[in-house]
This record gives C-alpha cells, structure tokens and sequence, in this order.
C-alpha cells in the first residue's frame, strides 16, 4: 500500500509517528500547501517509508498528477471539509481507494434551515457512489474519531450488544484546560465554527430533521475521572451515516463544548466573523473564519500546555440480547500526558488520528473491504476493536444503569 496523506497540520502530523510504528504499508507521502510543514512532520520520526512534498488540495488536477507520479494507491485525506470534493474526485479519477475524517460540506434549507434539511454531510460524496462502484474501488468515509471510531461502536453494538435500538447519541466531552490562553481550541477552528453553528441534524422515526445550534442541553457523566459534561446538538457526520446502515429510532450527536466556548463561538456570528467567504480589506482577500484561524494558536504546538483526558463515545439504549432493557457507553479515552510522552502529539489530534490508521491496516490485510461509498458501520466491527487495542490504545464500555442523563 502506497499512500498520498494530503494535509500535515494537527491530526495529519499525529498520523506520522502512530503509522512509522506499524509495518502494512509501503510508503507514505505526506503532501502539505507548506512543504515545510509536511517535510517537519517526516523529519521527526527519521523513517525512509515517509516522503514530503508541497501540494494545493484545492487544485484537484495536481493531486491527480501527485497520486500517480507517486504511484499511490490510497489517498488519505487530512485537511478540513471544503477540500473533500476535490481530493474524492481526485482518487476517484485515478482509481485510488479514498479515505477521510470530514465528509463533504452542508447547506442549510433555504427557507427553514432549522427544522428541514438542505444538503446534509456527504449528499454530495454519497451521489457518486455509483461511479465508485462501476469503478470496483473503495471511498470509506467518516473515518476518524468522531466520526469513525463512534459509527464502529454503533455497529458493534447493534450486532453484538442489543436485540433493538431506541437511541444512539454520540457524546463527546474532556476535562482539558489549555493553560497561558483566554480562548484556545483544541481541533481546528475552522472545522469547529462549521460544524458547531451549522444546524445540527436528528434522525428520529425515519427521517432527518434539524434543530437550532446548541440545543437540548443534556449534561453527561463521562467516564475515567472526566465527570459531568454539559452536552448540546451539534451538526456531525454520525447522524447522516449510522440510520444508513443501522436500525435506530432516533440518533443524535451532541458535544461538550462549555459555556464559554458556545458564548465566543455565538459571537463570532454576531459579527459575521464565521464567515467562509472572502472579503477584501485593503489590497487583500481573506475569510473573516481564516482570519479567526490565523489569530488562534496551531492545536498541534499546544500539548505542552495542556492537561486532562478528552473521551468519545457512543451511547446506546434498546433492549439487549436478553431481552431486558439497556444502556451502554462505549467509549475511548486519551490522556493528554500519555499521548504527549508516547507521541509527542495532544490528546485531540492523536485520538483523530489512530482510527484512520488502523482502517487503513485493516483495508491492507483484507480485514476490511468493499466498493462504493461506504461509512465504518458497514463493517464489521470486531477486528477494528482488536486491532485498536494491538495498538495499545484500549476502549471500554460502561453499562449505564444508575447513570441516566439529566437535563442541565
């Protein structure tokens, strides 16, 4: 296995050092717009299976030229959602096997984006999943941690843990403080502002419909010390991809973002500083939202500032394989200290970044294959749990009685 990783910011990085320890690929070329930036990232681990060069993910010929002259067979995308289309039709194209952590962008409803969908996360990847099955090649989607890890958990447990399903909630939440910083996110903000002032989505009885931004505040007890969370809806990949494959009620995704946070993220809106579209000041065109981006610290140079643990997770209620009714939260946890001493690399981005790693192990032994367009849960989910732990990153799974949620 060859493989083009288009991207070295946060998490494109954190893949270097995590696959540098595995043995189921040939090379990997790591492509960054700053071929400093890519060439930083594969200096550091001192392996000649890593490459470096500068390539626009933008410019969908040139990474067309990069997959072929490099003779990759994979393309791993690692940069935020609005160059997904062009890297999958890229690999597409080319006839690489394709791979991404960020599914193509959504609109909102024109007229009422807050109770109907427009264009949801990946209608647009999912349209051409014919052209990928005519082409007998692979483009698995929502492959990181969240989505990803989460969609395996729902797989695992609709197959092996419950009879029926009522709810499936992706819950996220952390106890990380960034110290020497007002305001300092942990994961893109790019990324952050998209999805979390987007509307966010709800598959309930059947059908999607959506909600206002932050709402149904929940608080969640997360596990291993973290504690009670103040959980609300955002828009993720999870809710558009787990009804396509697993039988639920209602899913819902919802993320603990804090008080603080939500107030600086509604903010920005109110100055139509989330803006993606360019405008120009002086002589120059930017995005106020790249703007926003530039003036934050890089999540990547942060983790010697930060401290605590950040969970992901899927919680699952229905009736088990006994009959009785049932709770459960899967879940995995990673301590910032530990990721820092065994990687050197935060605990957000290193826990994006092992899930892709260990599908693209998978998709190279033949654990894991197919054609088309495909999410996680169409897997199964047993060798990737394996496999997860063979990377000395375990999951656990709570049973949830005496630990309901409860309305903030």
């Amino acid at each position: 296995m060859r493989i083009l990783l288009v991207g070295a910011g946060g998490v494109g990085s954190a893949v270097v050092p995590i696959a540098a320890r595995r043995d189921f690929f040939e090379h990997i070329v790591v492509a960054d717009s700053r071929q400093d930036r890519a060439a930083d990232a594969v200096a550091k681990i001192d392996d000649p299976r890593f490459s470096a060069i500068g390539l626009d993910a933008a410019d969908q010929a040139a990474v067309e030229a990069a997959l072929v002259e490099h003779r990759c067979d994979v393309l791993f995308n690692a940069v935020d959602p609005r160059f997904t289309m062009s890297l999958f039709r890229a690999a597409l194209n080319t006839g690489a096997r394709y791979l991404d952590m960020a599914m193509s962008l959504s609109r909102p409803h024109p007229r009422r984006p807050y109770e109907l969908t427009g264009v949801k996360l990946g209608d647009e990847q999912f349209a051409l999943d014919g052209a990928w099955r005519a082409k007998e090649v692979l483009a698995l989607v929502g492959m990181g941690v969240e989505p990803g890890l989460a969609d395996v958990f729902a797989r695992y447990a609709a197959e092996h843990l419950f009879e029926s399903i009522e709810e499936i909630g992706i819950r996220d939440g952390s106890n990380l403080v960034v110290e020497g910083y007002d305001f300092a996110p942990t994961f893109s903000i790019w990324t952050t502002i998209e999805e979390c002032l987007n509307p966010p989505v709800v598959w309930e009885d059947g059908e999607w419909h959506t909600t206002e931004p932050f709402s149904e505040p929940e608080v969640f007890d997360f596990p291993e010390g973290i504690g009670p969370v103040e959980c609300v809806n955002v828009e993720h990949e999870e809710v558009l991809l787990v009804p396509r494959w697993i039988d639920a009620r209602r899913v819902t995704f919802k993320y603990g973002l804090g008080a603080e946070f939500i107030d600086v993220l509604k903010t920005l809106h109110k100055l139509g500083l989330d803006s993606p579209d360019k405008i120009r000041v002086g002589g120059v065109e930017a995005s106020p939202r790249d703007m926003v981006a530039a003036s934050l610290p890089d999540p990547a140079t942060l983790g010697d500032r930060m401290r605590g643990k950040t969970c992901a997770g899927t919680w699952v209620k229905g009736v088990g394989k006994d009959g009785e009714p049932r709770e459960v939260y899967l879940y995995h946890v990673v301590d910032n200290e530990w990721s820092m001493r065994e990687y050197g690399c935060q605990a957000v981005v290193w826990q994006t970044a092992v899930h892709p790693v260990v599908a693209l192990e998978l998709l190279a032994t033949g654990g894991w294959s197919g054609t088309g367009v495909l999410g996680p849960e169409a897997f199964d989910a047993v060798p990737f749990l394996e496999l997860l732990n063979a990377y000395g990153s375990p999951w656990g799974m709570r049973d949830q009685a005496g630990q309901v949620l409860r309305a903030a």
